[in-house]
Parts: C-alpha cells; structure tokens; sequence
C-alpha cells in the first residue's frame, strides 16, 4: 500500500519536527544532544511529515534507533514497520553489523513490533527514566522506569 512519497534525511534547511519527536520522548534536552550525532529521517507525504526516526553510529558495526514516532493519526497502518525497515536497510548500506534500539519497560506495543520485526532483547538499563527525566512517565498504566534494550543483527 503506497502511504507516502518518501523516507529521507531531513534537510539542513529544514525545521525538526520536534512535536513528533517529543511522542517517543519527552525530553527535547536529550533529543538536541542525540541529534547533534546522528541522522533524522522523516516520512512524508504532499510535505507533511507524520514518521520520523532517528538513526545513530555506536561504533563502526553498531548503529542505533534514539527515537522512532509516528504521529497519532498514522498510527497502525503500517508506517513504524516500515520506518524500521528503512534503518535496517539504512544501516546495512552504511557498513554496520548490528542495530540497536530501546524502550521502556511500559512501551508495549513497541515492544512487541520491535520482537516482531526480528529484534531480540538483549539488555535492561535499570532505573533508566528515573535517572534521566525530571518527572515520573507512565504509559500504558504503567511506570516507565527502565529501558529495554533490543538488538538485530543486519
């Protein structure tokens, strides 16, 4: 099904869609220091962009996802697969061997697309919310306190 005319790195130029950003986190002080490193892609259509991701060299072999959104009204149709598909291809075509992503341990659908789309867990960073944000998060009458960590290999 044909949603969106293309997923591609936001232009220097171009304003960060911070309201989609700030869905999978809240905090716009880590958001600015992850993007300083790392590619932000968006998914658009007729110039409105509704998905975004963010994509972030580790090491030479291991690239991670900080931060994957689409906005509320696109969601379930499909485009959060196809935005991890396009960093999965994304981080094959530039050399890395594994890609990473995290969640919170109340993040459950994205935990289950993530486990879907070929990821594995492959580590907890306890009391990781907690630590970095200034207030409580919760999410699916759940507290957000630590974040699952998944990996893939490409």
């Amino acid at each position: 099904m044909h949603i969106f005319n293309a997923i591609r790195p936001l232009k220097k130029d171009e304003k960060i869609p911070y309201t989609l950003l700030l869905l999978a986190d809240p905090s716009k002080e880590l958001i600015d220091q992850y993007l300083a490193v790392s590619t932000l892609y968006i998914a658009e259509e007729a110039g409105i962009v509704f998905g975004v991701y963010v994509l972030t060299p580790v090491d030479s072999n291991i690239a991670e996802i900080k931060n994957i959104a689409v906005c509320e009204t696109h969601q379930g149709k499909g485009i959060g697969t196809l935005l991890l598909r396009h960093a999965e291809d994304t981080a094959r075509k530039n050399g890395y061997k594994k890609l990473i992503i995290g969640t919170g341990n109340s993040s459950i659908r994205q935990l289950y697309l993530y486990q879907k789309m070929g990821f594995e867990i492959c580590g907890i960073k306890k009391n990781f919310f907690i630590i970095n944000y200034k207030e409580a998060l919760w999410e699916n009458h759940i507290q957000c306190k630590h974040m699952i960590l998944l990996s893939k290999t490409l």
